[in-house]
């Protein structure tokens, strides 16, 4: 009995050595069960069972193992466990299964090739492979994760095809933050012409990087850095993409958001959290083919679309109409007999090079030389950029999806007829006397022409010309502005922003005379109307006040600011009016009002779903995110509020009322006002007290909206029976004592995610902190509120008591001073 007990003995103990897991492998003999994982050998991955967001159904998936909420691999995304009785284990023929409970397999690998010592390690680059490992130490790889990516890419994974085994490696994104099953979006290399990203929205075309030149795609997204060195490889079996680390102690990865944003996150040790490095697409220009063939896009104009130069509309009407769709043509015809030749374009994104053809040996004349001889081609330029440009890419077919880089484009050489040639394009002709005589012909009758139409525009103008000169004023045409406080973007105040004209007689007429019946509000700088123009576009028109508390410098603030801007999450500003005493700014109409309108109202608040309210949410951030980052320069809103955040139809946030708003260069952070302007209960305290702003400064006022569109509460004006602060205040009692929830409105109880109404309350509160310093950014917030990584514990809020008489009463406003409230620019606008 002694030693069969000794037996049992070391029996149990020898299950227990099989159960347990090497560090980073399960051979034949192990099995890894839900609750026990397997780390690689440098520590920085870790691979088990886990349940993604809200989810109760069980994955297995791999995530860094110190940031274990950011996965980055899922095995059984389609087909997830419904308990914890799941177990992930390698069989005799070298296959990984995923067996549950009833010993059924529901994933597996799919390696063809009998192995006699097959092993599953998880490597130091997050790989999870199935090798075979013999007698002689060598190792034949049977399966690698690698070869089949998520929504993540990992340094040293591959976008492509291999052109032998047929197998593409593409990003899908998850269904949702709570479902990894493969969504409506994919991320991948296309090959068909030569090697650029599409990325698709089921079988839709919505972003195309352009092709690789050598350095990077098509435009700027992707530059050199410190951080990783990418590249396009091609090799005789197959063509990928891939990125390495420079620094392996870097933490940095590029994933497929469900929303259909690639983004590209670097981890920060000193902040503990995920920093956002790069987005694409970033903003309208980069819609799939937006303006159409020979279009070009720009999201520093208004309208964003123009037609390359030499080309012209080909529906004149829907493109006034803002319907780009059509896209352009050349102003003549193209006649491959008779001659063409090529236009040289700077500065451009390429386009896109499905239908392209490439030969490696050619120098860029000789590309000139092929193309003209194909009278298919439509453009060519040099294949790579590098060491002076060398090799041939041509176009075939009409030229989509470009868009103005400037500085950082690419030059392309575009066939036009040869009598759209000018100076800067190659052209043929068959006898030199001949090119001559038409060149100096052409030149007299054009210089004449131009004379002659100068000296009538001069006439004209002359005639025209207001006696108060009030269009010379303003920051339209090349004038500038003239303020005591530097406002939006001054220092292209003298560039022509080319935004249209309309006259008093049109916007008059589309307002009916500007009706009561039409009027959607009013405020501080006069009234809104809707219209309706007369090619069915409606429109809403803010309408300058002679009496106007914002007046004239706020007008042109507004016209220099959001005219430079475009983004799908701000407000699409489409003209202005001046006309004699009258000032007025042409926006696009938004049918839903603006969010006031919904989450103050006791019977309107309940048509406003939690989904819809977090969709809100992320949609300001994301408009915050570019102002404050990735638009030109940096630009502090200063006076975000419900009011000012209009929903179009499909309830989409859009940020407005730029009045207020100042721009930093990028280097510059904060600045000091002696004009305090803005909405009390949404000013951040160094501004209210300080007249200290910065892009904390709206990080604060963004704060504040969170929490009203979660609880349906204002912040001013809040009243509890049980103390006297106000909403900010109030949500941070709760939240000590462990009662958050409390804070959401009754209206969303139906339709919220629990974890997404706590997260965001714990980022409002985060954003209101009453340290600037303490507060979050806006990329930092972005990547909260998408359920990435733990939260840090928020400080107190600032101006969390209402009833304070110091806050009443404007006590204070500036160093050393007694201010009134009435100092203040208190804005009021309803939804237009």
């Amino acid at each position: 009995m002694k030693v069969f007990g000794i037996l049992c003995f070391f029996y149990s103990c020898l299950s227990i050595i099989i159960i347990c897991q090497a560090d980073d492998t399960i051979t034949k003999t192990q099995f890894l069960a839900d609750g026990e994982t397997i780390v690689s050998s440098n520590g920085t991955f870790e691979l088990g069972f886990f349940s993604p967001g809200n989810s109760r159904k069980r994955y297995v998936g791999m995530w860094y193992k110190e940031m274990s909420t950011t996965v980055v691999w899922v095995a059984n995304r389609e087909t997830p466990l419904a308990d914890t009785s799941g177990v992930l284990k390698v069989i005799d023929s070298g296959i990984l299964v995923l067996v549950n409970g009833s010993s059924s397999i529901i994933w597996s690998t799919n390696a063809s090739i009998s192995a006699q010592n097959p092993v599953a390690q998880l490597l130091e680059s997050g790989n999870l492979v199935v090798k075979d490992v013999n007698g002689s130490n060598s190792e034949q790889i049977l399966w690698q994760s690698f070869d089949y990516p998520g929504d993540t890419l990992l340094a040293g994974m591959k976008l492509g095809k291999n052109w032998l085994t047929g197998k593409e490696w593409n990003l899908s994104s998850w269904r949702s933050t709570d479902d990894p099953a493969p969504g409506d979006y994919t991320y991948s290399l296309d090959i068909h012409g030569y090697p650029q990203f599409f990325l698709y929205k089921g079988s839709t075309k919505v972003f195309c990087s352009g092709p690789w030149n050598g350095v990077r795609f098509g435009g700027p997204h992707l530059r050199p850095n410190s951080i990783y060195k990418y590249g396009v490889v091609f090799e005789k079996d197959e063509i990928y993409y891939r990125y390495d680390l420079l620094d392996s102690s870097v933490v940095s990865r590029f994933i497929l958001a469900p929303n259909g944003i690639g983004q590209r996150w670097t981890w920060v040790n000193k902040t503990i959290g995920w920093v956002l490095y790069l987005t694409a697409p970033t903003d309208n220009c980069d819609d799939y083919g937006l303006c159409g063939p020979y279009g070009t896009c720009n999201v520093d104009k208004s309208p964003v679309c123009d037609c390359l130069s030499k080309f012209v509309p080909k529906n004149p009407r829907d493109w006034n109409m803002t319907d780009w769709s059509g896209g352009c043509v050349r102003r003549t015809e193209l006649d491959c007999r008779k001659g063409d030749g090529f236009v040289k374009y700077n500065g451009l994104k390429a386009p896109d090079a499905a239908n392209s053809w490439v030969d490696k040996s050619m120098t860029l004349e000789q590309c000139r030389e092929a193309c003209l001889k194909n009278c298919s081609c439509m453009a060519y330029s040099n294949l790579d950029i590098r060491n002076s440009g060398s090799g041939c890419l041509f176009w075939f077919g009409d030229l989509v999806n470009f868009r103005d880089f400037g500085e950082n484009g690419f030059d392309i050489y575009i066939r036009m007829s040869s009598s759209d040639l000018g100076s800067t394009v190659h052209r043929v002709a068959h006898h030199r006397k001949t090119r001559v005589v038409i060149a100096v012909s052409l030149a007299i009758f054009s210089g004449s022409l131009l004379l002659g139409l100068a000296l009538i525009y001069y006439i004209l103008q002359k005639k025209k010309r207001n006696p108060s000169q009030e269009r010379e004023d303003l920051p339209i045409a090349g004038h500038s502005v003239h303020s005591s406080e530097q406002r939006c973007d001054s220092k292209s105040h003298n560039e022509d922003l080319e935004l249209p004209l309309f006259d008093f007689a049109t916007i008059a007429h589309s307002t009916d005379n500007f009706s009561q019946n039409n009027k959607l509000g009013e405020g501080g700088f006069g009234s809104v109307y809707k219209g309706m123009l007369e090619e069915g576009q409606e429109i809403a028109v803010k309408r300058l006040s002679e009496h106007s508390r914002q007046g004239l410098d706020e007008f042109k603030n507004e016209v220099i600011c959001i005219a430079k801007l475009q983004h799908r999450n701000l407000v699409k500003l489409l003209g202005c009016c001046i006309e004699g005493e009258e000032k007025m700014l042409i926006y696009e109409y938004m049918p839903n009002k603006s969010l006031d309108y919904f989450i103050f109202d006791e019977t309107r608040r309940t048509l406003l779903d939690w989904p819809k309210g977090f969709h809100i949410i992320n949609g300001i951030a994301r408009g915050l995110l570019y102002l404050h980052q990735d638009s030109r320069l940096r630009i502090i809103h200063r006076d975000l509020k419900a009011s000012n955040i209009l929903l179009d139809i499909d309830m989409n946030p859009k940020i407005s009322d730029f009045g207020m708003a100042r721009s930093f260069g990028g280097n510059e952070t904060q600045a000091n006002t002696k004009r305090v302007v803005g909405t009390y209960g949404y000013m951040s305290p160094e501004y209210a007290i300080d007249g200290l702003f910065s892009v904390k400064s709206d990080v604060f006022s963004f704060g504040v909206l969170v929490l009203e569109i979660v609880s349906g509460k204002r912040n001013r004006g809040f009243y509890h029976l049980d103390h006297d602060h106000n909403l900010l205040g109030h949500a941070w009692k709760l939240y000590k004592d462990g009662r958050s929830m409390e804070l959401m409105d009754e209206s969303l109880g139906d339709s919220c995610h629990l974890s997404e109404v706590l997260r965001s309350i714990h980022v409002g509160l985060l954003c209101v902190q009453q340290g600037l310093e303490d507060r979050p950014s806006m990329a930092s917030v972005v990547l909260m509120l998408g359920g990435e990584g733990a939260l840090a514990e928020p400080k107190q809020p600032g101006f969390f008591t209402e009833r304070s008489s110091k806050v009443r009463t404007g006590a204070s406003l500036s160093t050393g001073a007694t201010n009134s409230a009435n100092q203040l620019t208190i804005t009021r606008l309803d939804g237009r």
